[in-house]
């Protein structure tokens, strides 16, 4: 059974329909559902020789990936959506909707996950300008965050954020009509938390990412338990023993 199938099934047993695949499976043909045609293998993101472009994600805040990716509005102004995401758990730290976006929007929506989520040691990118602009680069240097880049004209080196960027815009993007750019921002922010906290995912033996970020996932290294992300009212809420000013 194809991925997308189970995870409908998944979804209704959850809803507590009792269904099996067998009748999900059936349904599905009979309506005429299609499913995305099988893409061609490609090579794995990483490699035994340490490349920093295909660094293997090993813990939460491990590896960060970070896009762009374009919406509009029904009058055909457009909009950009900010995409971050944590290659380990999968989950969608931030989705942030502007008409532009910046170097220094992506500093400031990369400051409030972070002041949250603690700060990554690496976070993966293309070459685009907002994210190689100098400003950006020497606060994350000023971190401590490594940046990855792939290689130019290579998307698929950046997997996760581009397996994450197909979801969002076949699942969500593909299906709505935006009024106003509020709207979108609204929807838009309902969608990355119904992703986070609903949403099977195969990768993560269909659960949704967001409970991931705190368990630890067997032969995948060690996880950050729950108690070492404090809040901000926290008396001890230093983010890993790197002061929060240093985010601003």
């Amino acid at each position: 059974m194809r991925p997308r199938r189970w995870r409908i099934t998944v979804l209704l047993r959850d809803a507590r329909w009792a269904v099996g695949k067998d009748r999900v499976q059936r349904i599905w043909r009979r309506e005429g559902l299609k499913v995305p045609q099988k893409q061609r293998a490609r090579g794995r993101l990483w490699l035994g020789d340490g490349s920093c472009v295909r660094l293997r994600p090993e813990r939460a805040n491990h590896v960060w990936s970070y896009d762009f990716v374009k919406a509009m509005t029904h009058d055909g102004r457009a909009l950009r959506i900010l995409v971050v995401i944590d290659e380990y758990t999968r989950e969608c730290l931030a989705l942030r909707v502007a008409r532009r976006l910046g170097s220094l929007q992506v500093i400031e929506t990369l400051a409030d996950v972070m002041l949250v989520r603690r700060i990554p040691e690496h976070i993966r990118s293309d070459n685009g300008p907002e994210f190689i602009a100098e400003e950006l680069r020497k606060w994350l240097d000023k971190l401590g965050t490594k940046t990855l880049y792939i290689e130019p004209g290579s998307p698929w080196e950046n997997g996760y954020c581009e397996s994450f960027n197909g979801k969002l815009r076949d699942e969500f993007l593909n299906g709505e009509i935006f009024y106003s750019l509020k709207e979108a921002q609204i929807l838009t922010e309902r969608w990355r938390v119904e992703y986070n906290t609903e949403r099977p995912h195969s990768a993560l033996g269909y659960r949704p990412p967001a409970p991931q970020a705190i368990l630890a996932k067997p032969g995948h290294g060690h996880v950050e338990n729950k108690t070492r992300f404090p809040h901000l009212h926290t008396p001890d809420g230093d983010y890993g023993q790197r002061s929060k000013e240093a985010l601003h």
